[in-house]
């Protein structure tokens, strides 16, 4: 009887060893398979639509015809626009499609490429609790407004604006305004690359107005007293923004545009030379 008891020990023994190397094998695919689905790139989401129909072809392939949308994998994509017309030109350009973000491309296609519109938005994530947009318009220098509100000149960066929807207008004289709905996010960073179509009415160029006393009426931005007798200049109304200049307390610069979320002031610094400055330590003065 002890014989079988120990034969009975040695048969249980082995049997917890085997369920143990199971339970090993086991841990160890499913580990396997958790990792390579935790670090596999997560997919990108694209949307492309053209005016009039077009075929949508992606690094040389032909995947469809507009409107188009698919979830593709991350990476930089060469995207080629042909219309079904052949009398209009085709449009063709690289985008960097990011994990989990949303690529939108629309086009309005002419016989030209000046005459072509269109525009290209993405997000990038910085996280935070803050909503960004960054413009940039073809041609430079575009007129922008958020929201009814003239807000400067492309490229224009804001840091800092309130989630949700906004209108957005981009001019330029000698071209058609182009009128666009944006989303902006928290956490995120929208960029938005907008192409205006020409033939729009030329506009005369801007004329200082004169007082009474027929000299130019222009307002200005004084520098006022700083711990180091200057004030930084910088690229954007924040004081994150990259540094571009100083200016000397005491001296006054022309005003370009104020901007009323943050209370600073865009001024010409030299001629040519933009950069905002804060209102901590400057003041307008007729």
């Amino acid at each position: 009887m002890l014989l079988n008891f120990v034969k009975l020990q040695f048969i249980m023994s082995k049997f917890g060893k085997l369920i143990l190397i199971l339970l090993g094998i086991t841990l160890a695919i499913f580990l396997t398979l958790f990792l390579v689905g935790y670090f596999k790139p997560k997919g990108a989401g694209i949307f492309i639509d053209t005016v009039p129909v077009s075929d949508v072809y992606i690094n040389d392939l032909l995947v469809g015809s507009t409107p188009y949308e698919a979830i593709r994998n991350p990476g930089e994509v060469t995207i080629k626009l042909i219309p079904q017309d052949d009398s209009l030109v085709i449009f063709e350009t690289k985008v960097n499609l990011a994990s989990n973000i949303r690529t939108v491309i629309k086009r309005e296609f002419a016989q030209t490429e000046e005459e072509s519109s269109g525009e290209i938005a993405s997000f990038e994530k910085v996280g935070g609790k803050e909503a960004s947009v960054s413009i940039v318009s073809i041609p430079d220098a575009s007129q922008i407004s958020i929201d009814g509100q003239v807000r400067g000149f492309a490229p224009y960066k804001i840091n800092s604006i309130v989630s949700g929807e906004h209108s957005l207008i981009i001019s330029a004289s000698g071209y058609l305004e182009r009128n666009l709905t944006i989303n902006a996010y928290q956490g995120y960073k929208l960029t938005v690359v907008v192409k205006l179509a020409t033939g729009g009415e030329v506009l005369p160029s801007p004329e200082p107005v004169s007082n009474n006393e027929g000299t130019l009426s222009v307002d200005k931005v004084k520098i006022l007293e700083t711990p180091n007798n200057f004030l930084r200049v910088r690229s954007d109304p924040s004081t994150d923004a990259q540094e571009v200049a100083r200016v000397v307390s005491g001296n006054s610069y022309p005003l370009v545009e104020e901007d009323t979320e943050t209370g600073w002031y865009l001024i010409e610094y030299e001629s040519g030379k933009q950069g905002w400055v804060s209102s901590e330590y400057s003041q307008v003065v007729k």
